[in-house]
């Protein structure tokens, strides 16, 4: 029986299987909502079954909940993962480890299995960016929203104003590329100023990573980076692997 990771975040819950060589295997999807888990609403068929379940979640409580009821009903043991102070080479900067969002955590842990000093850019429901050296310390980060949510925003305040639509350019000619081109160019600046503030900090240039469901998009702007969609997924594995390890886990 296999064992499987799951990562349920704000508006995505994704899957993949945990390899005995410790990487992860393909990704699955499914849709946010636990109803539409228990109706069996999935791109890529019913949740799995195995021995165990490893989870990363940034729902709601009562989500959370739901899900965790779901994967105890398909498997042996379900682990939550949490954030620790160090874990996999990884030292968290924050002085209360706790108040450092698992996935943020978990990104971290897999940006670090690639080696050398690297800019870690979430792009869901928040942007966060996180630095992380060679030696595998974090030196804390930022969040702010990420271009979908400055839309709704947007759109909430002033509804003449559509919440999504539109091309980037660097003057736009129409409202809608306007929006886009303000909101995504937003993040990007963002991104580029940490990569500025870590070059500077470092003495060196980090790599960049990119990852969450809005970074596709910010790609093109950034041509440095590398897109990583899996990355918590595959940090979820660290973290599951150390604390195997250490026989130790975590019962949800």
């Amino acid at each position: 029986m296999s064992d499987w990771l799951f990562d349920l975040g704000n508006s995505r819950f994704k899957a993949a299987s945990w390899r005995s060589d410790g990487g992860i295997g393909e990704v699955l999807a499914w849709p946010h909502g636990a109803d539409a888990l228990v109706a069996g609403d999935a791109s890529h068929g019913p949740l799995p079954r195995g021995r165990r379940a490893w989870l990363a979640s940034v729902a709601a409580p009562a989500l959370t909940t739901q899900v965790l009821a779901l994967l105890r009903e398909r498997f042996e043991q379900v682990h939550v993962a949490h954030t620790l102070a160090e874990c996999a080479g990884v030292r968290v900067a924050y002085a209360q480890p706790a108040r450092l969002g698992v996935d943020r955590f978990l990104a971290l842990l897999g940006a670090h299995a690639g080696g050398g000093d690297v800019l870690v850019a979430g792009v869901g429901t928040a942007l966060t960016i996180d630095l992380l050296d060679v030696d595998g310390r974090h030196h804390g980060g930022r969040i702010a929203a990420s271009p979908t949510v400055m839309r709704q925003a947007l759109h909430q305040r002033a509804v003449q104003l559509p919440a999504a639509g539109g091309h980037y350019r660097e003057f736009a000619d129409d409202t809608d590329d306007a929006l886009a081109s303000g909101c995504d160019g937003a993040a990007v600046a963002l991104v580029e100023r940490s990569l500025q503030q870590a070059a500077g900090l470092l003495g060196r240039i980090p790599a960049l990573l990119l990852h969450g469901g809005g970074a596709e998009p910010l790609l093109r702007l950034l041509p440095q980076a590398a897109l990583r969609p899996a990355l918590v997924l595959e940090g979820l594995a660290a973290w599951a692997r150390e604390r195997h390890a250490a026989d130790a886990p975590v019962r949800g």
